[in-house]
């Protein structure tokens, strides 16, 4: 393994706080530590475009760290195997406001093995965070497990707390998790990112996590209008810088052996993204192609209808027959396929499979329309996906652990739709519980 020698730069990011300030306090009761200090904190690990060989890790600590480091070795049951260790210096970056200053610290671990197993620190030399273990994908395995989770956003420390954690438990050797957007609810609350971080724990540290952006990552100002997105968007999470000019952390993809997974920012730039769209899918050579972002394609719930990526990148989705869309922001579950909506001549024919999820405490009130096989409301969830050769098999469990929708997808004649055949469930009503309406603070967001 090659050493990777990053200089350490300061690259300050100073914050305009132009969404109400009171969005950005802390609750009067505090939960969670959220003030940076010395030691390494918020500490997650990324994918490069090529996750089999390499993994970025980003940490933070308060202002008074200059050497940020990171100490990579290959796994070892001896606890010898820091002997073997290599030392990195980080890129950093300081993010300021009126309510914290921090440095945020990032290293490439590059020129890695495939199917190995790596253990990683980081500190200063004096401060340093446990070792942590990451096993690198297989380079040839036609095998893929991977977690996807929908809107976490409100009551991140004591309910959303419970979802990831029975995910972790149900896929603990999965490749990845997919955030489908809406982390946290305030996006300038460095408090409510301390709450996303803490309540997945050493997860994040172990399991590279991927997101698409959503609403409620973008600052917003007095009168509601988005002005940009959330300051600690682009200094936690480092993704591939392979999308369309000025989106290039926001909309990309990632490759596996056996999959394409295409993440979109569907707040903004549509008809630019459905151009590098309509590239990224026409060569694509990888048997199974997954598409996330935030905005549904068709909404699960009333009034929320995003007409850009309706008419942008659904026609696109159907003629590519993506065989999966994983989407959020309507904080309830449905799922169908063929969704016919007139934006493009393939929909009847492209087999696709779209899913909005929630895995958070926010609910809204599921509006049932004829192209939802499944659907379900104020039921928090996650989903579980694996790819095996020919065959595509998703569930999604409950938060308690039961599975509530499952289904499997099955390679036909190249060109022809996947074959969808549905799995037995643990739960067979269609509603789980009763409706429960938006109170006045649920109202849905439309933007």
């Amino acid at each position: 393994m090659k050493s990777l020698l990053l200089i350490l730069t300061i690259i300050p990011l100073f914050t305009l706080i132009s969404q109400p300030k009171h969005k950005n306090l802390p609750p009067e009761i505090i939960q969670v530590r959220y003030q940076p200090d010395p030691r390494p904190d918020r500490i997650l690990l990324t994918v490069t475009s090529d996750p089999v060989t390499s993994f970025t890790v980003t940490w933070r600590t308060d202002t008074t760290v200059t050497n940020a480091l990171a100490e990579i070795a290959v796994s070892d049951p001896s606890p010898d195997f820091d002997e073997q260790k290599t030392r990195h210096k980080a890129i950093s970056s300081s993010l300021n406001n009126e309510f914290a200053s921090a440095l945020y610290h990032r290293v490439d671990f590059r020129d890695l093995k495939p199917a190995t197993h790596y253990v990683y620190r980081v500190g200063d030399g004096t401060y340093w965070s446990e070792w942590l273990q990451h096993r690198t994908p297989d380079a040839i395995s036609r095998k893929l497990t991977f977690v996807y989770l929908g809107d976490a956003q409100n009551n991140l420390h004591s309910l959303w707390s419970r979802s990831i954690r029975e995910a972790y438990r149900t896929a603990p050797n999965a490749a990845f998790f997919l955030h489908a957007g809406d982390l946290i609810n305030h996006s300038q609350n460095d408090y409510e990112w301390s709450e996303w971080f803490n309540a997945a724990s050493f997860i994040f540290r172990s399991v590279p996590q991927l997101a698409a952006i959503g609403n409620h990552e973008y600052i917003k100002n007095l009168e509601g209008t988005k002005t940009g997105i959330s300051p600690f968007w682009d200094v936690q999470f480092n993704f591939p810088q392979n999308g369309p000019t000025g989106l290039s952390d926001q909309s990309y993809y990632v490759d596996y052996p056996t999959l394409r997974l295409i993440v979109l920012n569907s707040n903004e730039k549509y008809e630019e993204q459905a151009h590098w769209l309509d590239q990224t899918l026409h060569n694509n050579d990888k048997k199974w192609v997954v598409v996330s972002f935030h905005h549904p394609v068709v909404s699960a719930a009333r009034g929320r209808l995003n007409e850009s990526v309706l008419s942008n990148w659904k026609p696109l989705l159907d003629k590519y027959k993506v065989d999966l869309v994983l989407q959020g922001h309507d904080h309830t579950y449905a799922r169908g396929q063929n969704i016919v909506t007139g934006a493009g001549e393939y929909e009847k024919e492209s087999g696709t499979v779209y899913v909005v999820s929630v895995c958070g405490a926010k609910m809204y009130e599921l509006t049932p329309q004829e192209w939802m096989d499944r659907k379900a409301e104020n039921t928090q969830l996650f989903q579980v996906v694996t790819l095996d050769q020919d065959q595509l098999e998703y569930k999604s469990y409950t938060a308690d652990g039961n599975i509530y929708d499952a289904f499997r997808l099955v390679k036909t004649v190249e060109g022809q739709p996947n074959k969808l055949t549905e799995l037995p469930v643990e739960v067979q009503q269609e509603l789980r519980f009763e409706t429960t309406k938006p109170n006045s603070n649920q109202l849905p967001d439309k933007n």
